[in-house]
């Protein structure tokens, strides 16, 4: 299961860099999760500084 961003995401960047299949990008308002790219490895919720990242 995919991975999703929450509005508490602070448009850091952190969660991009560390993206290992490129699957994070840039919103208007937060960064977003493409939800097919998503390997469901986990390592951006683990380097989210808020805690913005959860399972779907």
């Amino acid at each position: 299961m995919p991975h999703k961003i929450s509005d508490e995401c602070i448009k850091c960047g952190a969660c991009e860099s560390i993206c290992p299949v490129s699957a994070i990008s840039e919103g208007e308002n937060q960064y977003q999760i493409d939800a097919d790219t998503c390997i469901d490895c986990g390592a951006c919720a683990a380097q989210c500084p808020v805690s913005a990242i959860s399972e779907a």
